[in-house]
């Protein structure tokens, strides 16, 4: 087993070009392209985590190389294209905006495969794109934060204004809304994914306006140090930053990629990979619930895990009607489930929701 760790884009970009096709007795070149820092302990690190799994599975046959805190744009295709010109395999390009990129690199290489996270473009066979279900984590969270919360004020810090992260907020609202009518949330967009002084500005400002519970979908740990000098409670984001317990943070939701990554490593080798799009859920293990610290209250922790559980069995689904969309007007009437199609397309808030959906 052999790493090849490339710690900033200049320096991807500095190597050497290397080509030729894989003799078959050589290890599968495995190349991981990151948005943020392995260290971040949130989206990045947990995928990491999951290219750390693929080693420790595959030994000698695999090696794996990645460039962290690449900038999603030129620079995210210069690096794939660099992994791919030096001999990768399978290459793992791990934020959305990095749709475009891997598509335009995968046209031109077409012997290499390439698996991009949370897109939906495959515009060549030798693309796949896969995601989680992190709304069902965020309905988790969502009745914990309504049990909680003192002041009816619930913080959500949002990365980009896309459907991914609507999903979540409306997800996170309707839940907590269930549980307490009063509840409002305030959302602050830091058109970021991973900035911690963005994302620690964001924290207090909701904690300003009277947040004392703060949701993200932000990938720093950066919240938390404010939550925690605010004495408000947040949840760990796509990582456990279970550092943070038992508050400010009293659950998360976790990304758990390693299974996904070796299955797909696997095919590679079998001769067996074909072009697919995989939404994985509580049910597959793709989305975990992070353990429920003791600062909530025993009977919320109960029915926060059965909320769970019911969504891991399928006997529920988040979006069940009725739920009305913020204008007023029928979304789902009373039993309907949303499809994917509509959720993966979400550019809407539901009702109660207070503020506009940014254009």
């Amino acid at each position: 087993m052999k790493t090849t760790t490339t710690l900033l884009a200049g320096a991807a970009l500095a190597l050497g070009l290397a080509g030729g096709a894989m003799a078959q007795d050589e290890p599968l070149q495995v190349g991981f392209v990151y948005v943020g820092s392995i260290g971040d302990l949130g989206w990045t690190y947990e995928h990491d985590q999951g290219r750390l799994a693929v080693e420790e599975y595959f030994g000698d046959a695999v090696e794996t190389t990645y460039v962290e805190n690449v900038p999603e744009g030129a620079d995210a295709e210069r690096v794939m294209t660099q992994m791919a010109l030096s001999g990768a395999d399978l290459i793992f390009t791990t934020s959305f905006g990095y749709m475009e990129p891997t598509n335009n690199v995968a046209a031109r290489f077409p012997d290499v495969m390439f698996e991009h996270a949370t897109g939906y473009l495959r515009n060549s066979p030798n693309v796949s794109t896969y995601a989680a279900r992190f709304y069902e984590g965020r309905a988790v969270m969502g009745h914990i934060a309504g049990n909680m919360t003192e002041s009816n004020i619930i913080g959500y810090i949002g990365s980009y204004p896309i459907p991914e992260v609507i999903r979540g907020i409306n997800s996170a609202y309707l839940h907590a809304a269930e549980v307490n009518p009063d509840v409002e949330f305030r959302v602050i967009w830091a058109y970021t994914w991973f900035d911690p002084a963005v994302e620690a500005e964001a924290a207090q400002a909701l904690i300003d306006q009277g947040a004392d519970v703060i949701l993200q979908h932000t990938d720093s740990t950066a919240p938390m140090t404010v939550l925690a000098e605010a004495g408000a409670i947040g949840f760990g984001q796509a990582s456990d930053m279970g550092q943070f317990a038992p508050t400010p943070r009293v659950s998360s939701i976790i990304d758990n990629w390693a299974p996904y990554y070796i299955e797909r490593v696997q095919a590679v080798m079998d001769g067996t990979w074909e072009s697919s799009d995989v939404w994985g859920g509580i049910d597959s293990g793709m989305v975990e619930i992070g353990e429920m610290s003791d600062a909530i209250p025993e009977e919320v922790r109960a029915s926060a895990q059965a909320l769970a559980d019911s969504i891991e069995d399928g006997s529920y689904h988040p979006f069940t009607g009725p739920i009305n969309r913020q204008d007023g007007s029928v979304w789902l009437a009373e039993g309907e489930t949303a499809d994917d199609g509509t959720l993966l397309g979400m550019d809407f808030y539901v009702e109660g929701m207070t503020g506009d959906v940014p254009n």
